[in-house]
């Protein structure tokens, strides 16, 4: 495979978000694009990255390939990227990944693939009542601001609302969202959702807000959180995040 990059900065932000909740993940190339879907040590969260074709000046893919990458080594090879570099991906005969940025200079670097034994993960397929599209920028604060007095965070949702709020010994923080021209709330049941979720992880996710102006969220009753990152024909990076569920 041979795939070329005008713009690093998309695979290269995406790359250093995922690297923060996944060590090692298998990429898979194919004619439409490459693919990641993994889960973190902890079984908590899953994600799953797509960056399309057609965000490659150059896309040569004979057949499909598969390779597994330490992502932080990827993410410090990365990071040496300027903007104005053209980053180019290439496999090797002995099934390496061969990083090159070029520019004024021409600097390559490789990386050796793993072998990692796992079964392929599949995304759930699961059902949300609620969504709620907003800026990125906004999840972001909300999220900062109600990591001041806890380490986990409540969802909750109606037709005319999301609420996020977070609750330590003593202190307490309560954020609430309107629907506006920058936030739409969707819901087909006149009913209120509520869910407990980490504040450890959703502050690794909400980095995606680097790569796109708006989020969705979706969400239910004591149940996994979707959380997606998009860019029209460049890439999809969503999260999923399993709830936290109160005994009291």
């Amino acid at each position: 495979m041979k795939l070329v990059l005008a713009e690093p900065k998309y695979f290269r932000e995406s790359i250093s978000i995922i690297s923060d909740l996944v060590t090692e993940a298998k990429f898979k190339v194919t004619k439409n694009g490459l693919e990641l879907v993994a889960m973190d040590a902890a079984n908590v969260a899953m994600v799953i990255f797509k960056m399309l074709s057609s965000c490659f000046t150059q896309y040569e893919v004979k057949e499909e390939e598969e390779m597994a990458i330490n992502l932080s080594s990827l993410k410090q090879v990365l990071r040496r990227a300027k903007g104005d570099d053209i980053l180019t991906l290439e496999t090797t005969e002995d099934s390496r990944l061969k990083i090159i940025m070029k520019s004024n200079t021409i600097r390559s670097f490789t990386l050796p693939t793993l072998d990692v034994e796992s079964k392929e993960q599949k995304v759930p397929e699961l059902n949300f009542p609620i969504s709620v599209e907003l800026d990125s920028g906004l999840l972001s604060d909300s999220i900062d601001d109600v990591s001041v007095v806890a380490e986990s965070v409540t969802f909750l949702g109606e037709k005319n609302q999301l609420s996020v709020k977070a609750e330590g010994d003593l202190s307490k923080a309560f954020i609430e969202i309107k629907p506006d021209e920058s936030t739409n709330i969707k819901t087909d049941i006149d009913d209120k959702f509520k869910a407990k979720y980490s504040l450890e992880y959703l502050k690794k996710m909400v980095a995606g807000g680097k790569l796109a102006d708006k989020v969705i969220l979706r969400f239910n009753t004591d149940y996994p959180l979707k959380i997606e990152y998009k860019l029209i024909d460049r890439l999809a990076l969503s999260f999923i995040l399993a709830p936290r569920v109160d005994n009291d």
